[in-house]
């Protein structure tokens, strides 16, 4: 059984794999039994090939292919479900996430055996304006409904039970309710701030308007599953 898995989903990053894979193995250097997951998307670059290049030489990178673009919430659950460890942390593949923030995440995560989710709070962000203003809104919105506490549930780097995880309904946009379901079902949530960095190579792969009406639907289904847990 791994120390813990580091699960990344990744579409269309290949300038940022290299890079990435690089800072975490320095900021983890002082781990040993982990493991770290990326799944490829169906990238439409070298994303997947640059993967296997650096799989030569690392016998602690696993590779999930995708056959077919899932979205980053399924590619997440598959990773999850192929994981060998019951601590799974996330975080994005397109080095905006810092790596010398997963030790902190980690150390709060095991310092208190009641704690089921450890969550980033990004600091200073680095994006556009209107992912920035669009992001506000929703988080105020989805907060209004779901009362989860949470300023920042569109950052990525989390650390949580893999068990529990698995016994959430399954949908496409889980990702972004994690602070809402693991409240919701009663379990301790913490949150701490985390570094932010502006995107060096490649775009953004979503729309904030489609986004924003998915998770409009997203927030009634999860207010539903929270109700019905506790009937």
């Amino acid at each position: 059984m791994k120390k813990f898995s580091l699960v990344i989903p990744v579409f269309n990053e290949e300038k940022n794999i290299g890079l990435l894979f690089s800072q975490i193995n320095s900021s983890l250097n002082q781990y040993s039994n982990f493991e770290i997951i990326f799944v490829d998307d169906a990238s439409q670059d070298n994303t997947l090939k640059n993967l296997k290049k650096i799989n030569r030489n690392n016998k602690n990178l696993v590779i999930l292919e995708n056959k077919k673009n899932l979205g980053q919430s399924l590619s997440i659950i598959r990773a999850i479900k192929n994981a060998n460890s019951n601590v799974i942390i996330t975080l994005d593949g397109d080095c905006q996430n810092d790596p010398n923030d997963i030790v902190k995440l980690y150390n709060k995560y095991i310092s208190d055996s009641d704690l089921k989710l450890v969550a980033g709070i990004r600091q200073n962000r680095k994006d556009t304006m209107i992912k920035i203003i669009s992001s506000i809104i929703a988080n105020k919105i989805r907060n209004f409904f779901l009362k989860d506490n949470c300023t920042d549930t569109g950052c990525a780097l989390k650390v949580f039970d893999k068990k529990i995880f698995l016994n959430f309904y399954e949908f496409d946009g889980i990702h972004r309710f994690l602070p809402a379901l693991f409240n919701g079902y009663g379990y301790k949530v913490f949150f701490l701030p985390v570094n932010h960095r502006a995107r060096i190579h490649g775009q953004s792969k979503y729309g904030t308007l489609k986004r924003a009406i998915k998770g409009i639907s997203d927030i009634f289904l999860v207010k539903k599953l929270i109700k019905n847990n506790k009937n």
